[in-house]
């Protein structure tokens, strides 16, 4: 039976988040909604779940001794990571020692590099993906491209947000392609992944929980992407039942390979009647921001329930819904936001800012949120929404 006492009491119960953008500033307040004590951590000051947080930390992620640091100190019953760029070998020592990584050690290890869940899925568990291959060196990448033809898509094995990514459409490119790469790594130059250039119809995030009850999953959720970063979502993604029933079987084999528990998004090309697996990421998804109005509870609710271990015996969706980021364009640490009346005076629409410290070239501040009678409508929604919205940079 799950007892949580009072904070700072013996019975009283913590987590901490390893990273404390936007999402992690929502499964903050889930915790908390249960007297979870709440402690942030993130590489800069005033990250988003800070500003919610019982208490922060502000240290780089990758650096292993300063978390262990932290975690030995502050004893979390959670430790739950909300970044990808983060020091997996400390937390799976972490783990062998008895602290509970959310959903596992392994999983962060896993997903965090483009390499170990590929190879999990494809060569382990015999799931399709695109072609694929590794390269190490200039040599090793042009051997690749060539294998597996042009066009086809370049990325740095650890990145995310799209950071370092590129399609090679001709010869040409190729050069360009590299540079990138080795610019927009997680931990600066190294291997890449070069993958094979799927025509696709539409791809989707499936968003897949693993609790104390088994695996939920909740309606398909459809997305638009720039340069690798989500800019739309909606929810449910039309699909036929019988290419939902293959999605499903691919998110539980990969989610139950990952094992431990919370929500999983699992994100897949689909091509006719055709599921081509992409990636996953151990935690709430960034397309998935579109549940906070979409359902009674949110995918953080979600992943706030699984993780301490309480019952989800229904996800209630409550209609067509959409999302759109706002994404400011400039250098600034004063930005003001206008224009919330009139885009929130239309009917069963919502918003977050996220009130995130600064911007320096491109930043996501800020999502709309908007439920109709059909996912065309609520898209239709937020556009309008983004249109009288108003941000200034001071």
């Amino acid at each position: 039976m799950l007892e949580i006492g009072t904070i700072n009491k013996s019975k009283g119960k913590k987590a901490i988040l390893l990273g404390s953008g936007e999402l992690g500033k929502e499964v903050a307040i889930e915790l908390q909604r249960f007297g979870v004590q709440v402690i942030a951590v993130d590489k800069y000051e005033n990250a988003p779940a800070m500003q919610v947080a019982h208490k922060s930390y502000v240290l780089s992620m990758l650096d292993g001794e300063k978390i262990r640091k932290i975690i030995t100190e502050e004893k979390p019953d959670f430790i739950i990571p909300e970044v990808e760029a983060i020091a997996t070998q400390t937390l799976v020592e972490l783990e062998k020692e008895g602290f509970n990584v959310i959903p596992t050690a392994n999983a962060t290890y896993l997903t965090m590099n483009r390499e170990g869940i590929r190879r999990l899925a494809a060569e382990k568990l015999g799931i399709k993906t695109s072609p694929y291959r590794f390269a190490s060196t200039k040599e090793e990448f042009e051997k690749a491209v060539k294998e597996i033809g042009i066009p086809c898509v370049v990325k740095p094995i650890m990145s995310s947000s799209g950071h370092g990514q590129s399609v090679i459409k001709t010869e040409n490119d190729i050069e360009t392609s590299w540079h990138t790469a080795q610019e927009g790594g997680r931990a600066g130059a190294g291997k890449v992944i070069v993958e094979g250039f799927i025509k696709f119809d539409y791809e989707i995030t499936l968003l897949t929980v693993r609790h104390i009850g088994g695996t939920s999953f909740l309606k398909p959720v459809g997305h638009y992407q720039k340069d690798g970063d989500y800019q739309e979502s909606w929810q449910p993604q039309p699909m036929k039942p019988e290419v939902l029933e293959k999605a499903e079987k691919i998110a539980e084999k990969i989610t139950t390979a990952l094992g431990g528990r919370g929500i999983f998004g699992v994100e897949m090309f689909v091509k006719d009647n055709d599921v081509i697996f992409s990636e996953v990421s151990p935690r709430p998804h960034d397309t998935g921001m579109v549940t906070m109005i979409s359902q009674d509870l949110s995918e953080f609710a979600l992943h706030a329930r699984a993780v301490l271990g309480l019952p989800i015996p229904n996800i209630a969706f409550h209609g067509a819904s959409a999302s759109k980021a706002v994404v400011v364009e400039g250098n600034s640490d004063n930005i003001v936001f206008s224009g919330m009346e009139e885009a929130l005076s239309i009917p069963d629409t919502s918003m977050r800012i996220f009130s995130k410290p600064d911007v320096n070239g491109h930043r996501r501040m800020a999502v709309l949120l908007a439920r109709a009678e059909t996912v065309e409508e609520a898209r239709k929604k937020v556009c309008q929404m983004a249109e009288k919205i108003k941000i200034e940079l001071l």
